[in-house]
Formats: structure tokens, C-alpha cells, sequence
């Protein structure tokens, strides 16, 4: 019946004494419970061998570094020859007109750019500077215009000193057909391309190759602007108006 312990309900007569170890209740066996052991995934790969083989010595070659190249090469743009560019100036504008006056010639800026009118004041104003000068109020015209550039297209020279030789050879010419004793430059661009001269050789005398003598005055518009130059005007007319006179006579 595989009985190991007997223990009688009373107690029985001249029985042994029963063993206290027997009469102890055994504590309940409790098991823990076995968490599930997950899978091991199985790897593609094939396992890597325990021993690896010899890696490959990597050989560093080295390499300029981004601060040394700039270096070099600013030290290349400060060796290289420096070619320095003209610059360029752009063709002056201006119009001039050529007129005749007794024994005077007149080259004359005109402020509109056109020629000019009975009427206008500009043209006015010149009529009363020449009767103050003792010449005909009633100047000639000589040809057309010169209007500078000449071309609106084209490779040709344009610059300052083309205009400069054109108008001296254009005047030159002029006085090549009749002879003048003075020629009168008003307004800044027959000054400076005919005079070779600036503002600061108004109302003076000057000696021009090819041309003789000059008298460079202020433009007609700027003397309508600012009347206080006509004193100025007067006063060097007064000193040249003697060349003039006694050629008249």
C-alpha cells in the first residue's frame, strides 16, 4: 500500500511512545513556475571564426589642407604680373554751332542741342553781347552743327580726344576760307575741344595752335543762370575789344 507513516487516532495501551518528528505536518512542496525560454534566431550570415584574419595596414597619404591651398595659391595671384585695365571713358556729348561776326568767329554751345532760333533767349542774349563788342548783332551761321558722338554705333574712336581733333581740324579748316583776327569759344565744350582749356580759362585770352587766338567765355545758359559773370564778361571784353575795332576800320 507504500504506507511510510502511521499515526493511530488514540492512543493506543502499551505502545511506544510516538517520535515528535512524525507528528510535524509537512510544509506544501510549491514550484516555481519555468519562464519560457525564447528561441535563438538563427543567423544568415555564416558565424564569424573565432579568429579573424589579418587586417589590411591602411596607408594614409596625405593630403594638402584647405587653409595651405588657399595660402598657395593667393601667393600665385600676388606673383602673377598685374595687368592693369585703361578704363573707359565714355564719348563726350555737346553740339556747337559756328558762326561769323565781322572778323570774329564764334563757336558757340548750343544749351538745347538744338539750332538756334530768333527767339530764343540764348540767341537773344548773344546779339546783346555782340553789339556791346561793337560787331554785327546778326551773326552768320557756318554750316551745320557739330554734334558730337557722330555715331551712335560703330567701333570708331569717340573719346575726349577724337572729339579734340575733330573740332580743331573742323575750325581749322574754317579759317582756312576766311581769316579771322579772334575766335570767341563760348560755353564749356567748345573750350575744352577746341581751346584745350577748362572753366577755369573763362573770360581769358588764349594762344591755340592752328587756331591763333581765343577768347574762352561761359556758356550762353550759364550766364542766363548766373548774371553776376556778366561783369566779368564786360571787363575782358573791354581788353580784347580793340583787336576787333581796328580790324573794322
Amino acid at each position: 500500500m507504500q504506507v511510510v507513516n502511521w499515526l493511530p487516532r488514540t492512543e493506543l495501551p502499551f505502545a511506544a511512545p510516538s517520535r515528535p518528528e512524525l507528528l510535524e505536518m509537512p510544509e506544501p512542496l510549491v514550484v516555481a513556475p519555468v519562464a519560457p525560454v525564447a528561441p535563438v534566431p538563427v543567423a544568415d550570415s555564416p558565424v564569424e571564426p573565432l579568429v579573424k584574419p589579418a587586417e589590411r595596414v591602411k596607408i594614409e597619404v596625405p593630403r594638402p589642407s584647405l587653409a595651405s591651398t588657399r595660402t598657395n595659391a593667393k601667393v600665385e595671384e600676388e606673383a602673377a604680373p598685374v595687368v592693369a585695365r585703361a578704363p573707359v571713358v565714355p564719348p563726350p556729348r555737346f553740339a556747337l554751332q559756328l558762326l561769323r561776326a565781322g572778323r570774329c568767329l564764334l563757336l558757340v554751345e548750343l544749351p538745347t542741342g538744338e539750332s538756334f532760333q530768333t527767339r530764343d533767349p540764348a540767341y537773344l542774349l548773344l546779339k546783346d553781347m555782340l553789339r556791346a563788342a561793337g560787331l554785327p548783332d546778326s551773326p552768320q551761321i557756318v554750316g551745320e552743327p557739330v554734334r558730337w558722338p557722330l555715331l551712335s554705333r560703330g567701333t570708331m574712336d569717340q573719346g575726349p580726344e577724337a572729339a579734340r581733333d575733330f573740332v580743331q581740324g573742323f575750325l581749322s579748316a574754317r579759317l582756312e576760307d576766311a581769316p579771322c583776327v579772334c575766335v570767341w569759344l563760348i560755353g564749356l565744350p567748345a573750350v575744352r575741344f577746341a581751346g584745350e582749356a577748362n572753366a577755369e580759362s573763362f573770360n581769358r585770352e588764349l594762344q591755340v595752335e592752328g587756331l591763333g587766338s581765343v577768347w574762352a567765355l561761359p556758356g550762353l545758359e550759364l550766364l542766363m543762370e548766373e548774371p553776376q559773370r556778366k561783369a566779368d564778361v564786360w571787363q575782358a571784353m573791354r581788353r580784347l575789344m580793340a583787336r576787333w575795332k581796328e580790324s573794322n576800320e
